[in-house]
C-alpha cells in the first residue's frame, strides 16, 4: 500500500486510555488510530474511522512484543465453547418417525 496520507512515528501520536489507542489528529477533524495489539502484530497502518485516510506509523517492533493479547481474544474462546455446547446438543438429538 503506497498512497499514505502521512508517516508519523509513534513518539508523535497520544496515547488514549480510555479507548487503549494511540491516536493522531486527521485533516477531516477526526483521528487516526491504533492499538498496541496492532503494533505488537506488526501492523503499521493507523485509520480515521470518518474519511478514507490511512497514516503509516514508525515504530520499532520490538518495544511491543510483549503486548498481552486483546480482551477481545477471551470472547473469541467464549464463542468456541459455545459451538462446543451445541455439537454435544446435535449428538444427542433424536428424530422420531411421526407417521399419520
Amino acid at each position: 500500500m503506497g498512497a499514505y496520507y502521512d508517516e508519523i512515528e509513534i513518539e508523535d501520536m497520544a496515547w488514549d486510555e480510555e479507548k487503549r489507542v494511540y491516536h493522531y489528529p486527521c485533516p477531516c477533524g477526526d483521528r487516526f488510530e491504533i492499538s498496541r495489539r496492532q503494533l505488537a502484530d506488526c501492523e503499521d497502518i493507523a485509520t480515521c474511522p470518518s474519511c478514507s485516510l490511512i497514516i503509516r506509523v514508525i515504530f520499532d517492533p520490538l518495544d511491543f512484543e510483549d503486548e498481552p493479547p486483546d480482551e477481545d481474544s477471551t470472547e473469541e474462546e467464549e464463542e468456541e465453547s459455545d459451538d462446543d455446547h451445541f455439537e454435544d446438543a446435535m449428538e444427542k438429538l433424536t428424530i422420531a418417525d411421526v407417521s399419520s
